[in-house]
């Protein structure tokens, strides 16, 4: 019975994970869908649910906490996240100079 605690705590997890998860992208979607708000509204709330989502991730499924035992995890995640904008925002700027060189 000892060993089922922790699997069936990680089960719970992961399912409310995935219906937060689930939750956050139908009301994007449906706010999308069904033009309930001004597009820039629209945008903002998108925004924060995507923010949201992420934090949603990173709890439910990656398992990263503020605690002590866990910073390394979390420096990690966010170094990856910092090299990934980077690459992102390289590439936007090389594509706005080429259009506007092409313009």
């Amino acid at each position: 019975m000892n060993r089922l605690r922790p699997v069936l705590g990680d089960l719970l997890t992961y399912a409310l994970g995935y219906a937060l998860a689930l939750a956050l992208t139908f009301t994007a979607f449906a706010l999308v869908y069904f033009r309930l708000a001004a597009p820039q509204t629209i945008f903002a709330i998108i925004l924060v649910l995507g923010l949201a989502q992420i934090i949603v991730h990173m709890r439910c499924f990656l398992h990263l906490s503020l605690q002590r035992s866990a910073r390394a995890d979390l420096m990690l995640v966010l170094f990856s996240s910092l090299i990934i904008a980077l690459m992102v925002g390289g590439t936007l700027v090389v594509l706005f100079n080429l259009r506007a060189r092409m313009m």
